[in-house]
């Protein structure tokens, strides 16, 4: 018999076929809800990241539900079968972090290289990028041309190609699934502001600055993605605060009609002490 070739599994693949097998198993049965997952991360001894792209691939398998602000739910497992890829696709937050390493290295050599040419067609992926709606295809086209312009300013067209390529795993199931529930206008005008802190380091020339520039957004990228969408996030919503305390609206009038009494009784006083003091003239005339 031949011999096959062993392949190291990737860490979120072996949560997710451990979870799967629970599922299957009948330990979670269709309907109920998962630990969260912190509960998970704990029991497992793997970090959350490692668990959330667990359940994003589980979720695009059709075995799970993600309901943002309640919990993870099993679900009747969906009738097409999972892709046949899901084994080779890279996790997001692996990406990401794969991503800050290379490219925040990247940044700082532009930075020292970087010509006026290279700043124009970073400008000009800027310019585009403040002019097109989000989440859509063609914010990621000007989204990956600004990295990639970047990228093109060290005039090595390896690192061109591997910025692109890693760049165009956003492009998987698991990234747009995860990206599905946490990308939106404001967190694109947030990682706008990222991006033009990284071109405004280049265009002075600072190295430094440049590369914790990059490593910065990218890092935000991850904790961006990381938000809780578990139940416990129901607690941070406005229908969870406490109510407002009960107003006093009965003060004011009393201190007001305290006054008004006061004011009456002084009148009384000096009316009465008039009178008295006619009276008394009276006599001795």
């Amino acid at each position: 018999m031949p011999l096959e070739a062993v392949e190291a599994r990737r860490l979120y693949r072996q949560v997710a076929d451990q979870l799967r097998s629970l599922i299957d198993s009948g330990e979670y049965a269709v309907g109920s809800r998962l630990p969260t997952e912190r509960e998970l991360a704990e029991q497992l001894k793997v970090s959350r990241p490692t668990v959330r792209e667990a359940l994003i691939a589980l979720e695009v398998e059709g075995r799970l539900r993600i309901r943002v602000g309640s919990g993870i739910y099993v679900i009747e497992p969906a009738a097409v079968a999972a892709p046949a890829t899901a084994s080779v696709i890279e996790g997001p937050f692996e990406l990401l972090r794969a991503r800050e390493f290379l490219e925040s290295a990247i940044a700082e050599q532009a930075a020292r290289v970087a010509t006026k040419d290279d700043l124009a067609r970073i400008d000009a992926s800027l310019f585009a990028m403040e002019n097109v709606e989000h989440p859509g295809e063609a914010s990621m086209v000007h989204d990956r041309a600004f990295h990639v312009a970047i990228a093109g300013s060290l005039g090595n067209a390896v690192l061109v190609r591997v910025v692109g390529e890693l760049f165009d795993q956003r492009l998987n199931p698991y990234f747009a699934q995860l990206a599905h529930y946490f990308e939106n206008p404001g967190t694109w005008r947030t990682a706008l502001d990222e991006h033009r802190a990284v071109r405004d380091a280049i265009a002075a020339h600072d190295p430094d600055a440049a590369r914790e520039a990059m490593r910065n957004h990218l890092a935000r990228s991850q904790a961006r993605f990381a938000q809780n969408f578990g139940a416990v996030a129901a607690s941070g919503s406005s229908s969870a605060r406490p109510p407002a305390a009960p107003a006093k609206p009965e003060r004011a009038p009393k201190k007001q009609s305290e006054r008004q009494a006061k004011k009456q009784a002084k009148k009384q006083a000096k009316k009465q002490a008039k009178k008295q003091a006619t009276s008394g003239s009276a006599r001795r005339r």
